[in-house]
């Protein structure tokens, strides 16, 4: 990753990606795989593959492509990166160090949960500002997203190397997070309908929705402590739920 830990896109208007917690992580995990101290178990090395398949994915050949056609499927495979990383760090079977490396993945990826929007039985939740608004981006900041894949290409290819056939997994302490986030947490559910459904998440003691909550993470699991002294685990949310909406450490 870049050492000035943001990637701004080209053109204006564009917003800059948050790419501080991934140039942070990226780094600790090059430096624990490069001594021996993080040899991924069996979940993390499944994690690493199916994202560097995103990763390395080739572009559509197509005939007759124009400038649209092109820019939408460089966002869809930016997109398709991003979705497939949510899906193994909220799945919760990776390990406290791949979870820190995924969310830091996702923050980056931020601007592609919705763009191209994806068709309506894909619907997720929507994170962050949508493109388009008076206060984000009106065209996402592709060229910049694009810039990231060489850096993590190599990385998430030597966290699948890292560990072949019968080597004794080696899983190093992550670094516990805490942070303060004043605002709402909205907690998704799907039901048989098929319907994406949003609840906000309040305190159980007094009821308390808008914080500002003290947010403690060890990755395996999120705390939410609420002014009046509460503290809950058993809020529902996801990691994404959480980490997509912090501010910057």
């Amino acid at each position: 990753m870049t050492s000035g830990h943001r990637t701004h896109g080209a053109g204006s208007g564009r917003q800059p990606l948050r790419t501080r917690d991934l140039t942070r992580e990226a780094g600790r995990a090059r430096q624990l795989l490069a001594a021996g101290e993080w040899r991924p178990a069996a979940a993390d090395s499944e994690a690493a593959a199916r994202v560097l398949a995103r990763l390395t994915a080739p572009l559509p050949t197509r005939r007759s492509a124009t400038a649209a056609t092109s820019a939408t499927d460089r966002d869809r495979r930016l997109q398709r990166i991003l979705r497939t990383t949510l899906h193994h760090l909220d799945a919760g079977a990776v390990s406290p160090p791949a979870a820190a490396l995924l969310a830091a993945v996702a923050r980056a990826f931020l601007p592609w949960h919705a763009t191209p929007n994806p068709p309506g039985a894909a619907a997720a939740p929507r994170y962050g500002t949508p493109v388009g608004t008076a206060d984000g981006p009106a065209v996402p900041p592709t060229e910049a997203g694009e810039a990231l894949l060489p850096d993590l290409i190599a990385l998430f290819a030597a966290l699948v190397s890292a560990s072949p056939p019968g080597t004794v997994p080696l899983t190093p302490p992550a670094e516990p997070r805490q942070v303060r986030y004043a605002g709402r947490f909205r907690r998704y559910g799907r039901p048989a309908s098929g319907v994406w459904t949003a609840e906000t998440v309040g305190c159980p003691a007094c009821g308390g929705k808008d914080g500002p909550w003290t947010v403690t993470c060890d990755w395996r699991r999120i705390s939410l402590g609420c002014p009046c002294g509460a503290v809950t685990h058993e809020h529902g949310l996801a990691f994404s739920e959480v980490f997509l909406l912090l501010p910057d450490p």
